[in-house]
């Protein structure tokens, strides 16, 4: 594991000169306890291509990038973004000369820092010829991607979606990622160049393998050459991501601007915990990230299994729970200790049901989960990990209800969570104010969870979501019972299951 440890000193005071707009030209002039790119960024090799610049890869995979430079490592893997949906992330970078402000957020103090990675932004719906032209670029050895897991299609790709459709009749404007890695990788193979890496760092399991499977899908859909080529030339590595960033709010970069003397109309801001484990999987030259803390494995699937079961089904458990107690922030909730106590409780009953992992003691990790949620200078909102709820329960929760189920594991925590993401489903707290479910099946899902009440029988029949689960023994009592007692608020709840839990712990040890 790797951790970047910010300062230990006292939060900076306010900077007593105005704020000065980054760009490459204000960079010398910035306050002495803002770490610059002391690298010449002219010299950087535009190598990398990484398709879905936000937040998290800001805070992620670039900053990586930025520490080779940084350390005299290699200049050699500078990154082009292409955004493909929203246009102001382009704007915005541009008028900075693709340098922003990254601010590590620790309990004793901000660690600031200018990222120089990023050379060049490109928008592809402006310019999909610019993006297919840099994927057929020579320079072009690695392709990274944070698309989101549900821009991977489950199974084929479907011809007549019209995203789709134009990866395949017309491939110079592509509609999805895949259609542009196609048509670059199909350029490459004309011009008598060897392929690229991709490397998903989505929050998928099997993420490369995802990758791998909706590129050759979608090449099939216009070469089975080129396909088979594809099969060949390319490889796609898998890997597990992790660093808690939350999304950066107008207040949040006002604050920068007045603390840390940095005009940045986007900066990011993320916790000192940061982590990449990628599989060795590598054809167009490996970039030497091992030298700046990133572990290169043979097989990336237990890391990726810990990671999305107890990191993000925890936030799941965590939003879906406090949501409904009324907490807004991920700190503001883990203050309180029968939050704290059910999270706590909840990634014990994963680690139970989960494999070794090489090198990782799963109840420390467990123990460290819970002191990254609870710091208090990140306040990530419980609504962001709220969104996308039928994605995301199904993948991250899930899964270890099943093996909990299964092998008569302990799970009433497991349970509680998917009790409580059913009741957020109905639209209010315990309080009765409006919760917004952000999620492309909310108005079924509220509908079956309405109808439902503390009957879970109405939402299980979604097979789509819960699959044989729905069918275990017991489960959907063990839901019923889970979900009348969420009637009493989500805290009684909660603090229910410490007392049953104090009370085994007793028994036990008599």
């Amino acid at each position: 594991m790797t951790v970047t440890h910010a300062r230990t000193d006292a939060p900076a005071p306010l900077s007593p000169e105005p704020p000065a707009p980054l760009h490459d030209g204000s960079v010398a002039a910035l306050p002495d306890a803002v770490a610059v790119p002391g690298y010449d960024r002219s010299q950087l090799e535009p190598a990398v291509v990484h398709i879905g610049v936000g937040g998290f890869h800001r805070a992620h995979q670039a900053v990586y990038f930025d520490e080779l430079a940084r350390a005299g490592v290699s200049t050699g893997w500078g990154i082009t973004g292409v955004g493909l949906r929203s246009p102001q992330m382009g704007e915005v970078l541009g008028d900075q000369d693709h340098l922003y402000t990254l601010v590590v957020r620790g309990p004793e103090g901000d660690d600031v820092r200018v990222i120089g990675s990023l050379v060049r932004y490109l928008f592809a719906p402006d310019d999909p010829e610019a993006v297919l032209a840099t994927l057929a670029d020579p320079r072009t050895r690695l392709v990274t991607l944070t698309i989101t897991g549900s821009a991977y299609p489950a199974g084929e790709p479907d011809p007549e979606d019209p995203d789709v459709r134009a990866d395949v009749a017309t491939p110079g404007t592509p509609g999805t990622a895949f259609g542009f890695l196609v048509e670059g990788l199909r350029r490459r193979r004309a011009a008598g160049l060897a392929g690229f890496t991709v490397l998903s760092c989505d929050n998928a399991q099997h993420s490369g393998d995802l990758a791998r499977a909706a590129v050759l899908a979608t090449a099939r859909l216009r070469d089975v050459g080129l396909a088979g080529w594809i099969e060949e030339q390319v490889t796609f590595p898998g890997s597990m991501v992790d660093r808690i960033t939350p999304e950066t709010t107008p207040e949040g970069r006002d604050a920068i601007a007045r603390r840390h003397g940095i005009d940045d109309r986007w900066p990011v801001i993320t916790e000192p915990f940061s982590q990449w484990i990628v599989e060795d999987r590598f054809c167009a030259g490996r970039p030497p990230l091992d030298e700046v803390g990133v572990q290169f494995v043979d097989d990336v699937r237990p890391f990726e299994i810990m990671k999305t079961r107890m990191l993000n089904g925890a936030h799941s458990a965590l939003g879906h729970l406090a949501s409904l107690a009324g907490f807004s922030t991920t700190a503001e909730a883990m203050a309180d200790p029968t939050i704290r106590g059910f999270v706590r409780g909840y990634l014990h009953e994963v680690a139970r049901g989960l494999l070794q992992v090489p090198g990782v003691d799963l109840d420390a990790y467990a123990d460290t989960l819970v002191e990254r949620f609870s710091n208090p200078q990140i306040s990530d909102e419980l609504a962001r990990l709220c969104r996308r709820s039928s994605t995301k329960v199904p993948t991250y929760v899930l899964p270890s209800v099943q093996v909990a189920l299964d092998h008569a594991g302990p799970r009433e925590h497991l349970v509680l969570a998917v009790a409580a993401w059913m009741r957020y489903l109905r639209g209010t707290d315990d309080d009765g104010r409006a919760l917004e479910v952000t999620d492309a099946l909310a108005d079924e899902l509220r509908a079956l969870a309405e109808l439902g009440g503390t009957d879970p029988h109405p939402l299980l029949g979604r097979t789509d979501l819960f699959g044989a689960l729905a069918a275990t023994p017991g489960f959907a009592q063990e839901l019923e019972a889970a979900l009348t007692g969420l009637e009493d608020g989500a805290l009684a709840a909660a603090a229910a299951l410490q007392r049953d839990a104090g009370v085994e712990a007793q028994e036990s040890a008599a």
